[in-house]
């Protein structure tokens, strides 16, 4: 029950990271209609600004400047790239970011290379102890700093003049258009903000455990895709449900991976995408997702 405990614990923490990338993924859906497949780039590009610059500034303003460095990367992508494909299909788009990322990644891989890079976090190995159920400080400060970037973005999004320009936006972008919201600044806004929680992101799938920050690092982000794509990619709510499910999934699955022999090595890393094709098999929209409705 211990064990069972600690893996739920942990898999809740690793969800709340997901949600924050998965969020990424839903914000700028809902703000433009494109699935933005450049996104772990922009993770990659965050944490690799922390890792660089944390021994020689220290870690929380190197953690800001990172913060900041992917919302500009991501606004630069948006405004320098994707604005002038406005128009296209959706499809084309979605090509688009796929050669965004191959760029981004080829040029921080390069930077990278072979080497594994600390970020300097505060938190080091240190483990919290509690009723004999252990979970890294890492995680809970993971799980913390999740939760008040979710609650800070959910208010925002809900009362903000940004927040109701990008739902009128996701409505119905001919009529908001129409009604002076102008759409450029909805969808660089969405590309920024992405950018940033895609920053904090890597800071918590790079810290303990894990060694740190290093080329197969945006692969690990991809995981946080089919938890946009269960939650729903036009709902807020569907991202954090599915961050919460993919997380707890993989989590399980690889403590009890032992246990699950018959079902080959490695089925931590397979689970989230068979939760994904399965809820996606029930519910072709997400769980949250908005149903299409077509007149024939």
């Amino acid at each position: 029950m211990t064990t069972f405990a600690e893996l739920l614990l942990n898999g809740v923490s690793l969800g709340s990271v997901y949600a924050l990338i998965a969020l990424g993924f839903v914000v700028i859906f809902r703000a433009t209609e494109v699935v933005n497949f450049a996104h772990a780039s922009l993770l990659l590009a965050g944490g690799y600004v922390t890792a660089v610059l944390h021994s020689s500034i220290g870690f929380w303003p190197a953690l800001l400047v990172g913060i900041a460095g992917a919302a500009l990367v991501g606004a630069a992508v948006e405004f320098l790239v994707m604005r002038r494909y406005r128009g296209s299909d959706h499809s084309v788009l979605a090509i688009v970011t796929i050669g965004v990322d191959i760029l981004l990644a080829t040029e921080l891989t390069r930077r990278i290379g072979t080497d594994i890079l600390a970020l300097g976090d505060p938190w080091g190995d240190a483990v919290v102890t509690v009723g004999g159920i252990s979970i890294a400080e890492t995680r809970i400060a993971a799980l913390l700093a999740a939760a008040l970037l979710i609650t800070a973005f959910l208010l925002a999004f809900r009362f903000t003049s940004w927040g109701v320009a990008m739902r009128a936006a996701a409505e119905n972008r001919e009529t908001a258009a129409l009604m002076g919201i102008r759409l450029g600044r909805v969808s660089l806004g969405a590309w920024a903000v992405a950018g940033g929680l895609a920053a904090v992101a890597a800071l918590f799938l790079t810290v303990f455990p894990t060694p740190g920050l290093e080329r197969s690092t945006s692969l690990a982000a991809m995981k946080a895709f089919p938890a946009a794509i269960l939650g729903g990619l036009d709902s807020t709510t569907g991202a954090l449900v599915g961050g919460l499910l993919v997380g707890i999934t993989e989590s399980l699955a690889t403590g009890y991976q032992g246990d699950l022999t018959f079902l080959g090595r490695g089925i931590g890393d397979l689970a989230p995408y068979l939760v994904m094709v399965a809820v996606l098999l029930i519910r072709p929209a997400g769980l949250f997702g908005t149903k299409e409705l077509a007149r024939v």
